[in-house]
Order: C-alpha cells, then structure tokens, then sequence
C-alpha cells in the first residue's frame, strides 16, 4: 500500500462490489435515509454539496468486502431524508447530531467517520464533539470553516451567492441535468480549465459540459440518479447548509482553533480548485495527508482505487474493536 506521508498518490486500479441495501432511520427528530453494506466496525460516510449517498457507491462496497459496515446518509436537506423547512435547524450542531444519532441508532458505541466537501466540516466537528465515540477521521477536500473560506475568497463568489434566499436555487434548478453534469464535470480534473470559484457566475454555474463526453470516471447512470433526485428534491434545502454560515460562527465560538484529537487522515485532488485556499485556512490541518494525481474536486468518484487503499490504510491502523 501506498504510505500516507503527504506525497502525491499515483494511480492503480480494480476493486470488488458488495450488495447496497437502503432503509430509513429515526435520528435527532427526523427521518435520514442510509445507504449500507457489510458488516462490523462502523464507518460513517458523509457527502458534501451538491452530492448524495450515491457519491460513496464505490467506498461502500469497498469497506464491507474489507469487513467494516460502511454507511452513507443523505444528509439533512438532500434525497430521501428530511428537509426540516426553519434554516436555522441546518446548524452544524444539527448536522453534528444527525450523525451522532445515527451511530446510536444503529447501536455502535463507536465509528470511523470521513467527509467530503461540506461533509468534512461536520466529520471534523463530530470528532471534536465526541472524541469518547469517534476513532479517527478522513477528510476529503476539506474547509473547515465557511465563514474563513468566505473571506479567502474575497467578494462575490459562490459562498455569497449561495446564501442569497431564492436566486441560488433558482438558478439549479433552470435545467438540473445541466448543472449536475456543470459541477461534477466543472469541478474535476476532466475540466477545461481549473475552477478557483474566487468568482461565480450564475448564468454559466461551473462551465457548460453538457455536449460533451462524459469523463471516464462518470457515467450517464450517475447523472441520471443525481439529476433525478435534484429534480424531484430542488436544491433550496441543500442550499440552506450555507445559509446557516453566520450561526455556526457564533454557536462555535466556543471550539474556535481546538484541535481535533482523534487520528485523522486528510486527502484531496491535487487538481482540487480549493486546495490552495484549504492550506491556508486556520484549523484545517490534519495529522497526515495525501494528494490524488490527476484528480479534481470529486476525488472519492474520480480515484476512487486511491481513496479505497488510502481509507483502508487508515483504518488497518486504528485499534482494532472487533
């Protein structure tokens, strides 16, 4: 296996599939959709915007040949789990809760949990909240904090927009194939060139991709589940993670540059539009890192080999609660 020292991972390839099963839970007072398989120590798989539970399809069945129970909610606002309408429910200390319930939902004293995008943030915090539950974890193309990317960003970028109530979704939603092949694509290292996001046009979203090929690691089956969800789901709700970036400051206020505790693990695309401004961010450090060759913003779908061995790795080196 490739040691995880920071250095940039090369490309491999192969991986075996395991049976996906679906069910729906009760946790922190709202219905959460989960996408599972396998069996043992307990891996928590959180996405990031504008993603699914879909977006951890190869890492799941990767885990449970392994011999973990890999899970993946939607996430409070997406899919199949609830869409509480009050913006202020969509707090990190919620989106914190939400994974903590499910963990005892699913009766794990104890869990591994990784994040992607804006999933990160709340793998990290539910790490600093619970290191007594937490064992370790795994970010991937981490920000830790929206309010300091915000400023690293400067003037209207896509953070601003995003928070504007009606004209963000709106603009998703004009055309959602569209825009699930212009972020996935846009956001990549398939792109035609590097998305910094310092700027953000709402009339053009990440670049328009929708005439040509797709790239390799995307298929029309993928568009087609992520543009069917988003169509029947909009993205209001999703959108109302970033709408909630003035209130987390304040009710974080209490954990601001606390370290994180637990092993942790970071990995990004060294094609990653955000990876300049995520080294330069406070708090964002991790205890090892790794880079993905050729590999953007999406790096779990678009290396998924490389994240496997890499999540593999990680969690080999974990003590062992079998």
């Amino acid at each position: 296996m490739n040691a995880i020292t920071g250095v940039l991972i090369k490309e491999s390839g192969g991986e075996g599939r395991q049976m996906i099963t679906h069910r729906t839970v009760r946790a922190n007072g709202i219905n959460i959709h989960l996408a599972e398989a396998g069996e043992g120590p307990l891996v928590l798989l959180l996405h990031g915007f504008p993603e699914l539970v879909y977006s951890w399809r190869h890492q799941l069945s990767a885990l449970a040949q392994a011999g973990y129970h890999a899970v993946a909610p939607d996430m409070r606002g997406y899919g199949r789990t609830d869409a509480p309408a009050d913006v202020c429910r969509y707090s990190m200390l919620h989106l914190a809760g939400d994974v903590i319930g499910i963990a005892e939902g699913l009766g794990q004293p104890s869990f591994v949990v990784a994040g992607h995008d804006r999933g990160s943030p709340v793998a990290a915090n539910v790490g600093l909240f619970r290191p007594d539950m937490v064992r370790g974890v795994v970010l991937l193309g981490d920000v830790d904090s929206l309010t300091a990317l915000t400023a690293a960003l400067g003037p209207d970028n896509y953070q601003q927009y995003f928070q504007q109530p009606g004209a963000a979704g709106k603009a998703l939603e004009a055309d959602v194939r569209a825009t699930v092949i212009s972020a996935l694509v846009g956001l990549s290292a398939d792109a035609r060139h590097t998305q910094q996001m310092r700027t953000f046009d709402p009339a053009t979203l990440w670049g328009d991709y929708s005439n040509q090929p797709l790239p390799g690691w995307l298929s029309e089956a993928d568009i087609d589940y992520y543009s069917s969800e988003f169509q029947r789901t909009g993205y209001a709700s999703a959108l109302n993670w970033y709408r909630t970036s003035k209130l987390n400051g304040e009710l974080m206020a209490a954990w601001h540059n606390a370290p994180l505790a637990v092993p942790s693990l970071f990995i990004a695309g060294e094609r990653d539009w955000a990876l300049s401004l995520i080294w330069l961010l406070p708090g964002s450090s991790t205890q090892r890192s790794a880079l993905l060759e050729r590999c953007g913003h999406w790096a779990q779908q678009e290396r998924p080999d490389q994240v496997n061995e890499l999540l593999l790795e990680f969690l080999s080196e974990l003590p062992d609660v079998r």
